[in-house]
């Protein structure tokens, strides 16, 4: 049974920092890309950053790019989101998943299980 677990969320103010992480089960993610996803009560869910399989490539959206870090630790089967800089915009629960390609962990055409998401809240 495939289980994506994320922790790390917390409340903080403006400015602070959070680092998520997502522990994978079930099966070996090592040769897939990895994502990180968030969604606010009423909204899509948007990507919101990705890594390739090797960790040589990574994608991030627009609004987060340059503030929030992306990496993962295949021998643990974790991929990590580093926010830094964090605005009250980036409220939201976060969740992770697993795609084959990192395109398609940025097109969100991702596998069909989802954790409990880890919710982040930052004050202003």
């Amino acid at each position: 049974q495939v289980q994506l677990v994320e922790s790390g969320g917390g409340l903080v103010q403006a400015g602070g920092s959070l680092r998520l992480s997502c522990a994978a089960s079930g099966r070996t993610f090592s040769s897939y890309a990895m994502g990180w996803f968030r969604q606010v009560p009423g909204k899509e869910r948007e990507f919101v950053a990705g890594i390739s399989w090797s960790a040589g490539s990574t994608l991030y959206a627009d609004s987060v790019k340059g503030r929030f870090t992306i990496s993962r630790d295949n021998a643990k089967n974790t991929v990590y989101l580093q926010m830094n800089s964090l605005k009250p915009e980036d409220t939201a629960v976060y969740y992770c998943n697993a795609a084959l390609t990192l395109h398609s962990v940025q097109s969100m055409l991702v596998f069909g299980y989802w954790g409990q998401g880890t919710q982040v809240t930052i004050s202003s």
